[in-house]
């Protein structure tokens, strides 16, 4: 792809693709990915042939507009898919680079060095946290993962585990979470302990058969490779060799969390995510969570990433509908207080 024009003086851009067997899945059916990037960016893109004349209603629109067809033409190039999230993520973080953010971003959801590998998907950040979450996940064997539902917190981990399990960096799995909805209710659901807990644990698995084939999901999980435990389960272990989330650690209490954490063994990696705003513990109970953030901010080894509404990858009305309880919850709390969700 070559481009004409600069963007920095000169609101119309000119590019030109070298490979046309990649422009019907680029534009999309009837353009609907141009008529997306058109819309988001508030720019005019017109194709002819192998080339796409861009007009933005100023020179960063435009510049952005560039970038983000550039990084999905790259995907394209390295066998990656381009679907309706890809440009939605292609536009978010090309709009955040142009801005004065991260380009090592855009480069990183184009292919780069952050893109994870699984058996059934390729999986790339879809907003610079998320670019920061892949990151923190390599660079820290300890690093909490925060923020609203819909920001790919949980995913990304399970991504990252099973990319690592498959490059034998790791020998197993464990992915763990409260049952704290269940309390005392367990005996009145049917089946064995297994059956009784899966519930609780069904948003892992999901994670997994996304990952995995259905059968070698299957099969790790028989074998040990992958585990899928209550957090209740894991007193007294040391997990060494190992890659383990901590789901839904808002929900744990201050003696569960410190027990997870310091069931770090050698050679182990551990990701914690939660949501401060979901929280399901008994009213006045203290969140494990919230303590472990004010006691182990600072210490060596551990890294944080916060998201916001912002950085929301679902649906776009979820974005939505996150504001506007966050807006509640902030109406609502006491003065000097941040209102939290139930």
């Amino acid at each position: 792809m070559s481009t004409a024009a600069k963007p920095e003086a000169d609101q119309t851009i000119h590019l030109k693709f070298d490979d046309n067997r990649l422009l019907p899945t680029l534009f999309g059916e009837h353009d609907r990915n141009l008529a997306r990037i058109e819309q988001q960016l508030d720019v005019s893109l017109s194709s002819r042939g192998n080339r796409l004349k861009i007009v933005g209603s100023d020179g960063w629109a435009a510049a952005a507009a560039r970038a983000a067809i550039g990084a999905l033409y790259e995907r394209l190039k390295q066998g990656l898919e381009v679907g309706p999230a890809d440009v939605d993520a292609a536009i978010r973080l090309a709009a955040d680079a142009e801005q004065g953010g991260n380009s090592v971003d855009l480069a990183a959801f184009a292919g780069g060095d952050l893109t994870l590998k699984t058996r059934k998907r390729t999986v790339s950040p879809r907003s610079p946290k998320q670019a920061a979450y892949l990151r923190a996940m390599q660079d820290y064997d300890m690093v909490f993962g925060l923020g609203p539902a819909g920001t790919g917190k949980t995913y990304l981990a399970v991504a990252c585990a099973v990319s690592m399990l498959i490059e034998g960096r790791v020998d197993r799995i464990i992915l763990s979470r409260p049952a704290v909805e269940a309390g005392e209710r367990l005996g009145f659901l049917p089946g064995d302990m297994r059956d009784k807990i899966d519930p609780y644990l069904r948003p892992l698995y999901d994670a997994l058969y996304d990952m995995l084939p259905n059968d070698q999901v299957i099969k790790r999980l028989d074998s040990g490779e992958i585990e899928i435990a209550p957090l209740a389960f894991m007193r007294g272990r040391t997990l060494a060799n190992a890659f383990i989330i901590v789901d839904e650690a808002q929900n744990t209490t201050p003696m569960q969390m410190k027990m997870m954490l310091t069931r770090l063994g050698e050679h182990a990696r551990m990701v914690v995510t939660g949501d401060m705003t979901q929280i399901d513990l008994p009213q006045g109970a203290t969140s494990g969570l919230r303590e472990a953030l004010n006691i182990l901010e600072g210490v060596k080894g551990i890294g944080f990433v916060h998201f916001s509404d912002a950085d929301v990858v679902r649906h776009p009305l979820v974005t939505r509908i996150v504001r506007a309880y966050d807006q509640a919850d902030s109406a609502t709390a006491p003065s000097g207080e941040t209102g939290t969700r139930r």
